[in-house]
């Protein structure tokens, strides 16, 4: 009861004096009526390995994971290509990017036709096949023909050894199945010296494309814009293959370059940029533009 007496006094004071404490009362702060922030968007990132990463430690945060066929150059297998395979194929789901894609190296060595043994000396495959060659008869020459021919049979060499580790894992071996991208790029040999030999380029790179697209497979084109001026001269005509492909893009080492290169030029008339890499802790990281 006094206790009750003593809550009736205050409150009397309170209200004869005309206030109330400040804490019992006082306005929240307001965000001045903005809107709530949006969620960032989630950045469903995803990497590229081959063997430089054998035997290290790979992420496990991929939405899409992209697989070296070969090691270093068109003539030579990823000798760990197998379980990198499997490692990309536990890639989460939710991307709009194939689950299922690998790269391979490209090259044209005609220049130097006798320190090779892949050159073509006929119209004839690797598999005893004759394709239809876009630039005629293949008689062993250094030409658009033969250039063409080494790249459609290169092709045929790394899908031997795709599917040789796919099926050692019980993975989907089919190539049809996968994007099949064309690492374009300086390090490996190609002919220069003239427009000519610019042409015969392109056209090994056509050859190497023709053979997974007549097995029903998605290509595109990995370069920088230097480099693929520097090996093609640009010089692809209205009718090639590689005309609306992907893109594929180099971004140097951060995230936002990555993303302002999803605007840049296509490689080829008609083509966009489906991908952009950069670089973190000397790991390949890939940015979706699509």
């Amino acid at each position: 009861m006094k206790k009750l007496l003593t809550l009736a006094v205050l409150s009397l004071s309170i209200l004869s004096f005309g206030f109330l404490p400040a804490t019992a009362f006082a306005a929240k702060p307001t965000r001045g009526g903005s809107s709530p922030r949006p969620a960032p968007t989630l950045e469903m990132k995803g990497y590229d390995i081959s063997y430089p990463q054998c035997g290290k430690k790979l992420p496990t945060d991929h939405y899409f994971g992209i697989v070296g066929v070969n090691g270093g150059n068109a003539a030579k297998p990823n000798d760990c290509l197998a379980d990198q395979l499997v490692w990309a194929s536990k890639a989460k789901v939710g991307s709009k990017q194939s689950k299922y894609q690998v790269y391979v190296n490209t090259a044209n060595p005609g220049e130097v036709i006798d320190q090779i043994t892949t050159w073509p000396t006929t119209s004839t495959d690797s598999n005893g096949n004759v394709p239809v060659n876009p630039y005629g008869v293949c008689n062993g020459a250094n030409d658009n023909a033969c250039s063409w021919l080494y790249g459609w049979n290169r092709s045929i060499y790394t899908e031997g050894i795709f599917k040789s580790a796919a099926n050692s894992k019980g993975l989907n071996s089919d190539t049809s199945a996968y994007v099949w991208w064309l690492d374009v790029e300086t390090m490996n040999t190609w002919q220069s010296g003239s427009n000519q030999a610019l042409v015969r380029n392109t056209a090994a790179i056509e050859g190497f494309g023709a053979y997974y697209e007549s097995k029903g497979a998605d290509i595109g084109l990995y370069s920088t814009a230097v480099q693929w001026k520097e090996i093609t001269g640009n010089n692809i005509s209205s009718s090639s293959n590689l005309n609306g492909l992907p893109n594929w893009r180099p971004s140097g080492a951060s995230l936002a370059n990555a993303k302002t290169n999803c605007s840049v030029a296509s490689l080829t008339p008609g083509g966009f940029i489906s991908l952009t890499q950069y670089v973190v802790k000397n790991l390949d990281v890939n940015h979706s533009c699509i």
